[in-house]
């Protein structure tokens, strides 16, 4: 099968589901109003509750829930075949996914901008709330260690990028300066910005920056702490502000690209039920492929920032289907983009390293068997710098294809903008499990003030952080770390489903047919992702940490899904907007 048609099949498939799939929740589970006062009007404090655009607002959204994920899980995935991936990005962007992340903007919305956590401690019970807390904290350190590692192998692979990396971290503080400091000119500012990511794309060509993996490590940690701890005005505004030019010239380029390569798939479509691909060790597809392509498909994260900032920012009711539903579709064609790419030339990729695959021990021309591809697929992109390495080798593939650009020049854009928002995950993932930390030290406030000074402190609580993922990732084994990931994001995506399930239920008491398009995908994520995690703990090798790590999320998912077992079986819970919010 060709480039084009997947690609144009994704686009229908997204299309059609959001106009009928997406439409239904809006009308028949949210019952959208654009009559009722959204929070950002009834509680508008000209700081966190501000009615955005539409435009404006699904900008910040899809910058905040973008990243590194929606392209390492894929990438990863690519071990069972292009068509397994496909088929689960695109069925859990759908069904269960967009599903999530629409429901918990509008439940929040609802709640008067309450966040998900709160919500679940509403609907549920108040430990329901803490326990979601600790849940967030493990899921955000995990994804900060697998990104650490997986950068780290990338820069390694491409000096050039490293280098370009870093300059465009100091060209994002400059520009924050010169708006919000020196006051200049927004229009102004802008230009002057991109220029300065274009000169960081120069100096990274001319300076490239050779560095060891364990310094990459402490360049990280430092990076986190600070990033994470800094005022927003100073990088994370101005560097998601330039990041977004860079995403959507990525994103629509590889779109582009892939339609008019009209390139055959080369890599097998399935390869095998049991490929190599979590810890070097035969993973089912089932239950483990929500661990590995995690964001690409849906992500419990997404609910904490829908939640947090989107849903104060809210102007109409009825836009909230673009925003959210329409967010996660859009993070879906990216992962479509990344799999497809790889599908289609990630062979050629790897041919040009046949050599140094030789030396692994692996023989090129057998990776085009689809059984052999599938043991031997996630050793093999080592050679290229990782699961991020083949997507940026391959995308710059895809556009020589399609524009005759050389390769090395499309591979090095593409390197950019993904080494960018890695970047991006990594400071706001601090920044949130940082919150994430002061909100479960929040008892200690009132009993032990002094302790509660100091270790909620925002530079201790990012130090802790940005040191617990970088302990992680010290030994570098991202196929251990990002399914670990996974399994804390999925599950804390299966508990949201289950906290806006109880809310369909009980509050908006919609008809049946409706509540098990809401249920039924919560049910089946717990348990396919409660399987998965017990799978990991029990066949792969991980460090004493991890597995400390897993064995807290298996406990916490059990007693979770006993509190929503629970509440389902008592009275309606009263306090939303529909029953007249009394907080």
């Amino acid at each position: 099968m060709s480039t084009s048609v997947l690609l144009l099949i994704g686009i229908v498939i997204y299309l059609v589901a959001y106009f009928t799939y997406g439409r239904a929740l809006s009308n028949r589970v949210v019952g959208s109003d654009d009559s009722r006062l959204t929070p950002a009007h009834s509680k508008n404090d000209g700081v966190d509750f501000v009615p955005a655009k539409p435009a404006v607002l699904f900008g910040h959204h899809f910058a905040s829930i973008a990243g590194g994920a929606p392209i390492l899980g894929p990438a990863l995935a690519i071990a069972w075949g292009w068509w397994a991936g496909l088929l689960w990005i695109w069925l859990g962007n759908i069904v269960i996914g967009a599903v999530h992340d629409y429901l918990a903007i509008m439940a929040s919305v609802r709640y008067e901008g309450k966040s998900i956590q709160w919500i679940a401690g509403k609907m549920m019970k108040k430990r329901t709330s803490y326990m979601f807390q600790v849940f967030a904290y493990l899921a955000l350190v995990l994804a900060l260690a697998a990104f650490s590692t997986s950068l780290a192998k990338l820069f390694i692979s491409n000096p050039n990028i490293a280098s370009a990396a870093l300059w465009f971290i100091l060209a994002a503080v400059i520009t924050g300066c010169l708006l919000y400091k020196v006051g200049v000119n927004f229009a102004t500012g802008t230009v002057i910005g991109l220029v300065l990511t274009a000169t960081a794309i120069w100096l990274g060509m001319v300076f490239p920056l050779s560095l060891s993996y364990r310094a990459w490590m402490v360049i990280f940690f430092i990076y986190m702490m600070v990033a994470s701890a800094l005022p927003v005005w100073i990088l994370l505004q101005p560097r998601d502000y330039l990041n977004a030019y860079i995403l959507v010239l990525g994103l629509l380029g590889g779109v582009i690209a892939l339609i008019f390569a009209g390139s055959q798939m080369e890599v097998a479509g399935f390869t095998s039920w049991n490929a190599r691909v979590v810890g070097g060790v035969s993973s089912p597809f089932w239950p483990v492929i929500p661990l590995v392509i995690a964001c690409g498909s849906l992500s419990g994260i997404h609910a904490l920032i829908g939640s947090g900032t989107t849903s104060k920012q809210l102007d109409k009711e009825t836009q909230g289907l673009i925003v959210g539903y329409g967010g996660m579709l859009t993070e879906g064609l990216l992962s479509t983009v990344v799999t497809v790419s790889i599908g289609a030339f990630g062979l050629l990729v790897l041919k040009d390293v046949s050599t140094q695959l030789g030396e692994m021990g692996i023989v090129f021309d057998k990776l085009k068997e689809p059984l052999y591809f599938g043991m031997n697929y996630i050793k093999s992109i080592g050679a290229v710098g990782g699961p991020l390495g083949i997507f940026v080798r391959s995308y710059g593939w895809a556009v020589n294809h399609a524009f005759g650009i050389p390769a090395k020049i499309g591979a090095i854009f593409s390197s950019l903008w993904v080494s960018a928002f890695v970047l991006t995950s990594m400071d706001t993932g601090a920044r949130v499990a940082r919150f994430a930390w002061e909100e479960v030290l929040e008892p200690l406030k009132e009993t032990t003030a002094g302790l509660h000074k100091i270790i909620a402190n925002r530079w201790f609580g990012s130090a802790l952080a940005s040191g617990i993922s970088i302990l992680l990732a010290w030994g570098g084994a991202y196929t251990v770390l990002w399914p670990a990931f996974g399994g804390a994001n999925q599950m804390l995506a299966a508990v949201t489903l289950l906290t806006v399930t109880l809310w369909v239920y009980k509050v908006r008491e919609v008809e049946n047919r409706f509540l098990w398009g809401v249920a039924f995908p919560a049910v089946a994520l717990w348990l396919t992702v409660f399987a998965a995690l017990v799978w990991y703990l029990s066949a792969v090798p991980a460090t004493f940490l991890v597995r400390g790590f897993l064995v807290i999320e298996i406990i916490l998912a059990l007693i979770l899904v006993y509190d929503f077992i629970k509440s389902m079986q008592e009275p309606g819970i009263p306090g939303s907007i529909d029953n007249n919010f009394t907080g």
